[in-house]
């Protein structure tokens, strides 16, 4: 069955009865927003303006609503400036001139879930089955119509099959974008270059005599040369999840963490920059895949909305997964406000492969 998109339902404003415009008043100083700011979330969200309903049409949670230009603009606390007209209220309802709207994407005559039913959480015990063909037709869409974005923590580079079948989603076009850390790139070119990760065999995962030494050498060779691109033409580096984004163009985000090695010359040391990097990425996306990362999940998911408003001015939405070994690091994304990514509790490196092979690759 091909995959379809589900059509975006307006709100019925004529439902809520009179409501009055927004508050905007102005930022009292650069970074800072006026008492009574209004927090965004990962829904759609209208500001009432002049008797018309404005959609924010690029948001994330926990920032605020900036009237500019005739638009609403959505902007971190750090980059307001003095002025700034930002929205005011606590009410999501519309009664303030600020409507959220929870239900974007409800399939008309969907059945109501049952009051009691067993397993309806997301756990190990959970069948998957359906999720992996419903990501197959997703991802097959979104190869030739949307922005696929994957968020990768370092175990996924430790094994060699699941470098080769990322490898296979870059080159076949499923890969858009790619966020991670030191680590993750440390050990993918640690595995190409020596054929360990750090310090053991990618394959046999027995370690090496000196292992120890593999990653810290890796990246002062790379240093040595001063970029990624310039050490994998140097030192005819031909595999591994670096080198295919080299070679296909697909652009990486590499956010730095206190406890780098190194680190390598495309981290980025600011945080802010770093996130900003990230979410000119995320801004793009229209699906999200974040693997074997707590802080990088949750990093990006407070920067992704649950939809998309596309050039044709069409609105869909965006998916999210979160795929972890640990029941622990996929509810602890859900618990902070990420509500509509779908978790996966399973080997990452399993998925890869799963994935690469279900897409015949």
């Amino acid at each position: 069955m091909a995959f379809t998109l589900p059509r975006y339902q307006e709100p019925d404003f004529s439902a809520l009865g009179f409501a009055p415009d927004a508050q905007f008043i102005p930022a009292p100083r650069d970074g800072a927003a006026p008492e009574q700011y209004h927090a965004t979330t990962i829904f759609p969200e209208y500001f009432k303006v002049g008797g018309r309903w404005l959609l924010a049409k690029e948001s994330r949670m926990d920032c605020v609503a900036v009237y500019e230009d005739g638009a609403i603009a959505v902007r971190e606390f750090r980059r307001l400036k003095q002025g700034d007209l930002v929205a005011v209220g606590r009410a999501e309802d519309g009664s303030q001139g600020i409507y959220v709207h929870t239900a974007p994407f409800a399939r008309p005559g969907k059945a109501e879930a049952e009051a009691f039913s067993f397993r309806q959480g997301r756990s190990r015990e959970t069948a998957y089955s359906k999720d992996y063909d419903s990501l197959y037709e997703l991802l097959e869409h979104e190869k030739e119509h949307g922005f696929v974005t994957w968020v990768l923590g370092p175990a996924c580079s430790f094994d060699k099959d699941s470098r080769e079948a990322f490898s296979k989603l870059v080159a076949g076009g499923y890969v858009h974008a790619l966020l991670a850390g030191n680590a993750l790139a440390t050990h993918d070119l640690e595995a190409a270059y020596l054929g360990t990760a750090l310090g053991q065999d990618v394959y046999t995962q027995e370690s090496r005599p000196g292992g120890h030494y593999n990653h810290i050498d890796t990246i002062n060779r790379v240093r040595q040369y001063g970029s990624i691109p310039a050490f994998i033409k140097g030192e005819g580096i031909d595999n591994g999840i670096l080198y295919s984004c080299v070679k296909q163009g697909v652009p990486f985000v590499l956010a730095g963490s206190i406890r780098d090695d190194g680190p390598l010359p495309e981290v980025y040391a600011d945080v802010y920059e770093a996130q900003n990097a990230m979410r000119e990425q995320v801004k793009r996306s229209t699906t999200v895949i974040s693997m074997a990362t707590v802080l990088h999940s949750i990093a990006t998911g407070n920067m992704t909305p649950a939809y998309r408003v596309l050039e044709d001015g069409s609105i869909r939405p965006l998916y999210f997964y979160c795929v972890d070994v640990s029941e622990f690091a996929v509810n602890k994304l859900r618990d902070r406000g990420s509500l509509a990514v779908k978790t996966m509790v399973t080997n990452v490196q399993d998925f890869v492969v799963n994935v690469a092979k279900g897409l015949n690759l």
